[in-house]
């Protein structure tokens, strides 16, 4: 089941206090990039953030759930609405996560992922 294009407005809103909060689309989910890294995504109208320590420390009792078939496990954050927990767990997250990959764009050349046509800045 794909996502919800309003469950993704929710959710942009929730962190409309960062200005380098952006996503991209991906096969009928979104992918979420805080200052240009990836934190997590919106898949079946689920926010799943990476597992870091900075994220299990502010969501002790949250839920490991993959986010598609044979994907790493994440972290669903129940409380979405809670404005001030989505900052701090962003901001947290942030330093434990690891720099973009770049990619090959197979035209010879490198290209940074987050400057692919599907960028989308909130």
């Amino acid at each position: 089941m794909a996502s919800r294009k309003e469950y993704l407005r929710f959710v942009l809103e929730q962190l409309s206090d960062f200005d380098d909060v952006s996503y991209r689309p991906m096969m009928g989910e979104f992918i979420l990039c805080y200052r240009g890294k990836i934190v997590g995504g919106i898949y079946d109208d689920r926010l799943l953030v990476k597992k870091t320590r900075a994220a299990s420390r502010l969501m002790p009792s949250a839920i490991c759930e993959m986010p598609y078939e044979g994907a790493k496990e994440m972290l669903r954050v129940d409380e979405v609405e809670n404005k001030e927990l989505l900052t701090k767990l962003f901001q947290a997250m942030y330093d434990e996560l690891p720099p973009q990959k770049r990619k090959n764009n197979g035209i010879g050349g490198i290209t940074d992922e987050l400057y692919s046509d599907y960028k989308r800045k909130y």
